[in-house]
């Protein structure tokens, strides 16, 4: 079970997300293995001692020319095993092909069943079309579901209660994680970050959301690094004091190097903060940045005391482009964040304002979502809402806000009929009276060039959305997942609605989802409208729907909004942080089923396959940290319905660290000059130490076969502002598996 051990190390390493993924893996095998092997009809009653954490070599196995099963050619096969006690499985499908003797998985999906001997041993389920040995299922289940809460047990005792919360998402493993740019003109900036990780440590110790890990990236020309990670808040705080500027102040800066520094070692849905006053030297990494905040599903705010129109108090070595800081904007849509241009004497209060979107706070659509001169920004809040906060940035010369009561508030400071209003500088914010009053709200805002509005509220209805595409055939039936939606395929989109509990009123029905509208980003020009379809029962929560073929045929980003009603009857409208794109290639990503070891090799493999037009792609690879590869895989030329397979080999050093990460990142590239934007894979793995259970030879391992793929794959299909982010935490599905273990383990 390498898998459990994995999970300890990505746990311990606060990459969560990795590691219910590897708890996944190590769940599905060690309950597979009470279902498929023969250790139940033993007459066993106990789960297996040695399987969670393997010290010693599996004992009583049956070998290559030992025979297993007898011929069955019934559904139900309850006598088919041979009169031995050795340990075995059942052979699935036809590769590799079942020897003579043999057992079978068995069951509809089984081609090895209908070879002699037929039948199989399977106890999946309690149908004998699907599980020959079905009349056993209650038995395995009950052992499958002894040595899960084992398995619990066992990652408890390792990393303690709070860190196993967060395993399960019971508690939020939220981070403080800043990128600095520590040239000699960023003293008020590097000032303002101290003071907000100061507030946000004493305002939020000892709560759920007091954060878990600290993460510093600094950054200058031409140099940025290293990272500084720590879990312990004062370690955090005396590296930030000894962070002082430095020399030089040449426009641009390695802003993105850093950036990208900082989510590899980010735990996913974070919030990480950019303090600089340059533009970013190293552009080229725009898109692969973009990406990797998706597949992180971090937020990115960038605080800029520099106008984009003007440069002070830096030395300059070419006259500077307007658009320099296009890449900053093109990070914060695809990541859900936002640039923000302020002043030094400013950097300290809106720093403080921004940390504040930390709390749990959903952004909610405006209609149009951009400001057209003479017309108003429209949104809607519903009795779920609390702590409704406007904020406004630009050469903002008036503006109004108008609730549904008719109620007015100019942009007049202090205190007004609807709320309390804060400016500095170019930065307004009005924070509404609770509770605000239902309904429809009007903005009107009057300024030079285009000024940025968002609105934000405390609620706990939210939702997650996922990607997938349906699988009819093969063992494990369901949804492919994907992390954005593929040109020419069928793709499903799985909502997972949280807070169903919400009430505006005591007594009111539980709110409701009945559709999706898609929309272009950043225009707001609908694309289409979708039903949801409720999945189980209402009570979960879970929802889906097909995308439109013609949503899949079309260029660039957009976004996903939920309509529903609220137990009351009044609308209800949830909007996805991050928005989406069609990828034009599916980019399948997949590495060993275990563990990286220093000193190794490790075989990794890729697969593009186009479902829409041809495509003449470029590949490129980086690894992170950067160890030693080989590609056989350097460009691909594809047709219609087309896949290229490629390999990579992977050196892993001696000096390799324990206990760490690895990020391998594949990118194709359109070769023609074209509009499609890269598609980016990413895989993380694991470095740990080999154990002498690992370097045991292939012919004393155990013969109990699973129906596991020999690699895991990243599924990790992303492109520029592609991979739809999720709107809160990952799914309900773990925690609320292990509550019904637990439950069902008191009784």
């Amino acid at each position: 079970m390498g898998a459990l051990q994995e999970t300890l190390v990505a746990a311990r390493a606060l990459d969560h997300t990795l590691a219910r993924q590897r708890l996944g893996a190590a769940l599905h095998a060690l309950q597979d293995f009470y279902s498929h092997s023969n250790w139940v009809e033993l007459g066993e009653q106990q789960p297996h001692p040695h399987l969670l954490w393997p010290r010693q070599e599996l004992w009583s196995l049956a070998q290559v020319g030992n025979p297993t099963c007898a011929d069955c050619e019934e559904l139900s096969c309850p006598g088919n095993l041979l009169g031995f006690t050795l340990l075995t499985s059942g052979y699935f499908g036809t590769h590799p092909p079942k020897p003579p003797g043999k057992c079978s998985h068995g069951g509809h999906f089984d081609q090895s069943s209908s070879q002699p001997p037929r039948g199989g041993i399977n106890k999946d389920s309690t149908s004998p079309g699907f599980s020959p040995h079905h009349m056993l299922h209650l038995q395995a289940a009950k052992l499958a579901l002894l040595a899960s809460i084992q398995a619990f047990s066992l990652l408890r005792s390792h990393l303690g209660d709070s860190c196993f919360s967060r395993l399960l998402d019971i508690t939020p493993a939220s981070s403080l994680s800043f990128v600095l740019d520590t040239t000699g003109s960023m003293g008020e900036e590097i000032n303002a970050a101290k003071i907000q990780t100061r507030h946000i440590m004493e305002q939020r110790q000892g709560s759920p959301m007091e954060p878990v890990h600290y993460i510093l990236v600094p950054f200058h020309d031409p140099g940025f690094g290293p990272v500084f990670t720590t879990s312990d808040p004062h370690s955090f705080w005396q590296r930030l004091n000894e962070i002082h500027v430095l020399g030089g102040g040449d426009e641009p800066e390695m802003c993105l190097s850093a950036l990208e520094l900082a989510l590899l070692h980010t735990p996913p849905l974070s919030d990480i903060f950019v303090f600089t006053d340059a533009s970013p030297k190293d552009a080229f990494l725009t898109n692969r940045v973009e990406s990797l905040s998706q597949e992180r599903r971090c937020r990115v705010t960038f605080l800029v005391t520099e106008d984009p129109s003007r440069v002070q108090g830096r030395a300059r070595r070419e006259v500077l482009s307007p658009v320099r800081f296009e890449p900053y904007e093109a990070v914060a849509l695809a990541s859900g964040g936002e640039v923000i241009f302020t002043k030094d004497q400013h950097i300290r209060d809106v720093a403080a304002i921004v940390g504040e979107s930390m709390a749990a706070l959903v952004t909610l659509p405006l209609e149009p979502p951009v400001i057209v001169p003479g017309k108003p920004l429209v949104f809607i809040v519903d009795g779920l809402l609390q702590k409704v906060t406007v904020r406004m940035h630009g050469e903002i010369s008036s503006f109004w806000i108008k609730n549904p009561a008719g109620i007015f508030q100019s942009q007049e400071e202090g205190m007004g009929p609807l709320g309390h209003t804060h400016r500095f500088g170019q930065f307004w914010m009005v924070t509404m009276t609770d509770p605000p009053q239902a309904g429809t709200w009007e903005i009107q805002v009057t300024a030079e060039g285009t000024p940025r509005v968002r609105v934000q509220a405390q609620t706990s209805l939210d939702f997650l959305f996922h990607f997938g595409i349906p699988m009819e055939d093969g063992p494990h039936p369901g949804l492919y997942p994907l992390t954005q939606p593929v040109a020419g395929l069928q793709t499903q989109l799985l909502v997972e609605v949280t807070g169903l509990g919400s009430r505006g009123n005591p007594g009111d029905s539980p709110p409701h989802f009945s559709h999706v509208i898609l929309r272009r980003v950043p225009e707001g020009t609908k694309l289409g409208q979708v039903p949801l379809e409720p999945l189980g029962p209402p009570e979960r929560g879970l929802l889906t729907a097909s995308l439109p073929p013609t949503l899949l045929t079309t260029p660039g980003p957009f976004s996903l909004e939920l309509i529903g009603q609220d137990g009351g009857g009044q609308g209800l409208h949830r909007i996805a942080p991050q928005p989406c794109t069609v990828a034009p290639v599916l980019l399948e990503l997949s590495g060993p089923p275990g563990f990286l070891a220093p000193g190794s090799k490790a075989l990794l493999t890729l697969r593009i396959t186009s479902f829409s037009v041809p495509q003449d792609l470029d590949i490129r690879i980086s690894v992170n940290p950067s160890f030693a590869f080989t590609s056989n895989l350097s460009r691909a030329h594809l047709g219609l319905n087309e896949s290229t397979w490629g390999c990579l080999w992977l050196e892993v050093p001696d000096s390799a660290a324990l206990d760490s990460m690895v990020m391998v990142t594949v990118t194709a590239l359109g070769r023609e000059v074209s509009l499609m934007p890269p598609t980016h894979a990413f895989l993380r793995l694991l470095v740990l130490a080999q154990t002498p259970q690992d370097q045991l030879s292939a012919s004393s391992g155990p013969v109990v076969t699973t129906t596991t793929p020999v690699f895991r794959s990243s599924t990790l299909v992303t492109q520029g502002r592609a991979r739809g982010g999720k709107a809160g935490r990952p799914w309900w599905g773990t925690v609320g598996g292990v509550l019904l273990l637990l439950t069902l383990a008191s009784w």
